[in-house]
């Protein structure tokens, strides 16, 4: 089934299923108002969730409604936890080798993870508000996955069954920012503004066999200004799962449900796929050429991020943003 949130009832949305051709929708008030419920009580929820499904499929489903995805918060419009990985570390590399610095053998073996802002995130149409084009304004393209209550300690083969929901997004960065914070020794804050994602969140069994358990085997297509980006799958040179995200994450603490764990920036080693962030390009640029060619995204340019079935169907509905300027309250 595939869950979204409409922007009503207060700040955790309202909680609907939407149908496979995410072409209609139905509020699932009668089971839980958000998500956020929907996942604190999953083992419960889930399959009176799924009946509501079954019923919107057959257009039986009383009070569904043609879906408007601009009317759609991200699907847990705010999170008690946010925890972005780092699982492709050839994009690490890439990114080391640019700047001339060796990376350390644990990084293939010990995931980087940091703790995002979850007090709010955005939409998949709302608009990318930022104060100056001099910040860097990246987007990255990522999967995610939802999980229900985590015990600390937990093994990755374990973890894998806590996987409740996939999705996709784009954890939008500021790359000129970023530099700095990192300098001084204490990680991100600034340079990663609020997330912003797809318009649904499916369940593993929606993906079929391009689900193994923790990895997702499809192309995630980015769009930048009318023309693609890049089109790297999330499976190629995966270093770590999904299970090794969750175990790495709650290995010194229990995840509450509705954690979200990302994937960070999904990167092939062919570079022939493209790219799924603006700073890997121009990474590969000065590797190639010496210098950075493709500019940060500018006001007025427009991101676009998918990812589609074998069918050629969007599973997960598009992030489709454009970047605006931001004028702050007087």
């Amino acid at each position: 089934m595939k869950l979204g949130s409409l922007k009503e009832g207060g700040r955790d949305g309202t909680l609907i299923v939407v149908n496979r051709d995410l072409t209609r929708g139905v509020r699932a008030t009668t089971v839980a108002p958000t998500l956020q419920k929907a996942l604190d009580d999953w083992a419960t929820n889930s399959p009176k969730l799924r009946v509501l499904a079954e019923q919107l499929e057959d257009d039986k489903a009383v009070g569904s409604f043609e879906l408007d995805t601009a009317a759609l918060a991200a699907p847990l419009p705010r999170a008690y936890q946010w925890a972005d990985g780092s699982a492709y570390v050839v994009h690490v590399e890439l990114v080391r080798k640019a700047r001339g610095v060796e990376m350390p053998p644990s990084f293939w073996t010990d995931p980087l993870m940091y703790q995002g802002g979850s007090d709010s995130f955005i939409g998949p149409n709302d608009e990318i508000e930022m104060a100056d084009e001099a910040w860097g304004i990246d987007f990255e393209g990522e999967i995610g996955v939802m999980v229900d209550d985590v015990p600390m300690g937990i093994s990755p083969e374990a973890a894998r069954k806590h996987i409740k929901l996939v999705t996709i997004l784009n954890d939008i960065s500021l790359r000129n920012v970023i530099v700095g914070e990192l300098a001084k020794g204490f990680g991100f804050f600034h340079g990663k503004p609020a997330t912003a994602f797809a318009p649904v969140a499916v369940t593993p069994d929606e993906l079929g066999d391009d689900w193994n358990g923790a990895r997702l085997d499809r192309p995630l297509i980015s769009t930048l200004n009318g023309k693609e980006f890049g089109h790297p799958n999330a499976a190629t040179d995966l270093t770590f799962d999904f299970g090794q995200l969750i175990a790495h994450a709650a290995r010194t603490r229990h995840l509450e449900a509705g954690t979200i764990v990302g994937s960070g920036t999904v990167a092939n080693r062919d570079s022939a796929v493209g790219c799924s962030c603006i700073a890997e390009r121009r990474v590969r640029e000065t590797i190639e050429g010496g210098k950075p060619v493709t500019p940060f995204m500018s006001f007025g340019d427009h991101i676009r991020i998918e990812m589609f079935d074998r069918a050629g169907k969007s599973i997960f509905g598009a992030i489709d943003q454009k970047v605006v300027r931001y004028t702050p309250p007087a």
